[in-house]
């Protein structure tokens, strides 16, 4: 029984259900998970054993219903332990995870609960069930089948053992990489070394080395993927080696944050689930119930673009190298002067410098007048920033979302600077998903690692960290958008390389001449930035091609690897596999590493997306698609937007996610405009 004066005792009375953030303390979580556990339990023994005949509403309904203070505790946790985690929490987690894993499998391997699922499914052309009802139906029989509802006791039994141990894991695993990623920032003591920076990046790194007790020194925080941003402007090439070193060493020093035996053991333990639910492999396993369906179809999409990509970067190789000897005769390029080099390329021959760039993309003028507007010029929306509700920290921001007719849609909340309690990444979570059934308006949160910058000083982002804030806005808007009755189906709960696309397709606005002239200003003049740099962004948008796309493809192929592993596969050395399988899979280049490397590959081995990381290059042909019926359309109008949000964003997972793009899209996406859009025609 839960004390009534935790915080997670009832629901929030405040606006929209937002969580009392000013009441929660870390003593209330295990309380609420245990209560909340037990709670869901009694309400699944309930349905399962109830004496009248299964109905949809008995039964389905019912099961959607359950879990509400699992649910509130569950999304708030679940969010700080990635944004604002803590030993504590830290503690916390490790001990909820495998708990929660058994809760899971408690319901999902519940025999008489899936056996009044299967009369339902079995009869459900009689039961009058409208479209949504009728598709959650089929959703919740595959799911439970998948969960290996249909499995022998023996086997059900190991499979309760494996997913707790997987959740261990996974929890480890990314403590281990927050651990790691902290000890090995990069300390600087000489302003000197720091040639290229610009005074803002400069000012953030002295911010940061504050943050860490290290006064009147600099400190560059790694970021989550392997290039560092700040490789791009550093002159001092020792430096550029040593931050680069740094981070491809995260997770794989032999130290206490080592990744290594993990996930090694993630993907056997992921392996021999597969082969009890009847699959060769994880990849067969996940990719099944996914967009593409099979991972032949996915492998053929990364087969069929990683020639070009690699050829088209040992390209750009060549150009580079040009340059490297330019300044140091004799030497080779190397991984860490890649982002260097590409800048001058970029500086000469599009007149483009970040630094000249970076004053004009201030972050409160990113959001307002860009983001913002955008999604008003589309959609209808505006925004009122509260600063009345309660935060879970204190650089969170909050606004509350009207549509065009000034009805309340959900609150925004905004969480935009790096700190050491955050993991690294940007991304997008729910703390309150919609539901017509339980009445629930939603909740979501975009969260970014961006440097702060000294007390006073302006925010000024880099364009790679516009794009980022325009992507998960667009995950963003997939939220508040949803308009579904059942919780199950709630926005972004859709099939896992379905789920990038929205967001994807959001990034076109962010140099659409209408909104680039309304957000991109100079935050000291007001001077909107010059067309003859505006001209220049739009012609360098395809230079660097060759080595985005083959550092994609090189992690996602990496994935592939891991996931294609069986049971029998076991991988002693973490290092030798990881090579052997770029080279096989054609994308090992000295030059070009993997996005992630296997120790710090977060979306995989600690995230969602193992065996889907291919879903970002399958999600951007729908996207890029799109993007073509927008200017085929006229592009930045109500009348698009309101069809995109009634088609597709609206309906999250509550119908077929192709049906829903066919429906928007009028037929299939078609290849072409990706290929030309990354240069990859030769495809």
């Amino acid at each position: 029984m839960i004390s009534p004066d935790n915080p997670f005792a009832t629901a929030s009375e405040l606006p929209y259900g937002l969580p009392p953030f000013d009441r929660i303390t870390d003593e209330h979580f295990l309380p609420a998970f245990e209560a909340g556990i037990a709670e869901q339990a009694a309400e699944v023994a309930a349905i399962a054993d109830d004496p009248e005949p299964a109905t949809f509403e008995n039964t389905v309904v019912a099961l959607e219903r359950s879990g509400a203070l699992l649910g509130r505790v569950s999304s708030v946790f679940g969010n700080l332990a990635s944004s604002d985690t803590s030993p504590e929490r830290q503690r916390i987690q490790a001990a909820v995870a495998p708990k929660l894993a058994a809760h899971h499998d408690a319901i999902y391997l519940n025999q008489r609960l899936f056996a009044r699922i299967a009369d339902l499914f079995g009869r459900r052309g009689s039961l009058g069930l409208d479209a949504e009802s009728d598709w959650l139906l089929e959703r919740l029989h595959t799911d439970f089948q998948r969960a290996g509802a249909g499995l022998p006791e023996a086997d059900q039994a190991r499979l309760r053992g494996l997913n707790e141990e997987l959740s261990t894991l996974s929890t480890r695993f990314q403590e281990n990489l927050l651990g790691d990623t902290n000890e090995l920032a990069v300390v600087v003591e000489d302003a000197d070394a720091l040639a290229g920076l610009s005074a803002d990046a400069l000012a953030a790194a002295a911010e940061a080395a504050n943050a860490k007790g290290e006064p009147g020194k600099y400190v560059l925080n790694l970021q989550l993927p392997t290039v560092q941003s700040a490789l791009a402007s550093l002159a001092d090439r020792a430096l550029r080696q040593r931050l680069y070193t740094a981070s491809i060493n995260r997770g794989n020093r032999g130290n206490e944050h080592d990744n290594k035996a993990a996930l090694a053991r993630i993907a056997m333990l992921r392996a021999e689930r597969a082969a009890l639910l009847g699959y060769p492999h994880h990849a067969a396993y996940a990719i099944s119930d996914q967009t593409a369906r099979t991972e032949e179809a996915a492998a053929e999409l990364l087969d069929r673009l990683a020639p070009v990509a690699v050829a088209n970067a040992k390209a750009e190789a060549e150009e580079l190298q040009r340059y490297l000897e330019q300044d140091e005769p004799g030497a080779t390029l190397e991984p860490w002067d890649w982002a260097y080099y590409a800048e001058r390329v970029r500086k000469a021959r599009f007149d483009i410098d970040e630094s000249v760039l970076r004053p004009y993309f201030e972050l409160d003028r990113v959001l307002r007048d860009g983001v913002f507007y955008a999604a008003e010029r589309l959609y209808g929306l505006t925004f009122t920033e509260r600063h009345d509700l309660p935060k879970y920290h204190p650089e969170v921001r909050i606004f509350e979302v009207f549509g065009p007719d000034g009805d309340p849609i959900g609150l925004f909340l905004g969480d935009y600077f790096t700190r050491d309690s955050k993991r690294g990444g940007a991304w997008m979570n729910n703390f309150v998903d919609q539901s017509g059934l339980l009445g629930d308006r939603p909740v979501v949160v975009n969260n970014l690692n961006i440097a702060r910058p000294p007390a006073g000083e302006p925010t000024l982002l880099t364009f790679d960290e516009v794009i980022t804030a325009f992507h998960e806005f667009g995950h963003a808007l997939h939220g508040l958008f949803s308009d579904v009755r059942y919780p199950t189906f709630s926005g972004t709960n859709v099939p896992r390389d379905f789920v990038e696309y929205p967001s994807q397709v959001n990034e076109m606005w962010l140099l659409w001449p209408e909104v680039l002239a309304n957000y991109a200003k100079h935050h000291e003049t007001g001077e909107p930035l010059p067309q003859r740099l505006v001209d220049r962004l739009a012609e360098s948008q395809q230079y660097g091609e060759g080595f985005s796309t083959t550092e994609y493809l090189a992690a996602s192929l990496l994935d592939q690897a891991w996931h294609r592993l069986g049971v029998d596969d076991q991988v002693s050395d973490v290092a030798r596999f990881e090579a052997e399988a770029l080279e096989k899979a054609g994308v090992a280049l000295s030059t070009v590493a993997p996005r992630y490397r296997s120790t710090y590959f977060a979306h995989v081995f600690s995230g969602g997306y193992a065996a889907g990381y291919y879903s970002y290059i399958w999600s951007e042909v729908l996207d890029a698609d799109t993007v073509e019926w927008f200017r085929e359309n006229g592009g930045l109008s109500r009348a698009n937007g309101d069809h995109f949000r009634r088609e597709l964003l609206s309906r999250g997972g509550s119908v077929d996610s192709m049906a829903a793009f066919r429906a928007f899209r009028g037929r299939d996406p078609e290849i072409a405009p990706l290929l030309k859009r990354r240069g990859l025609a030769g495809a």
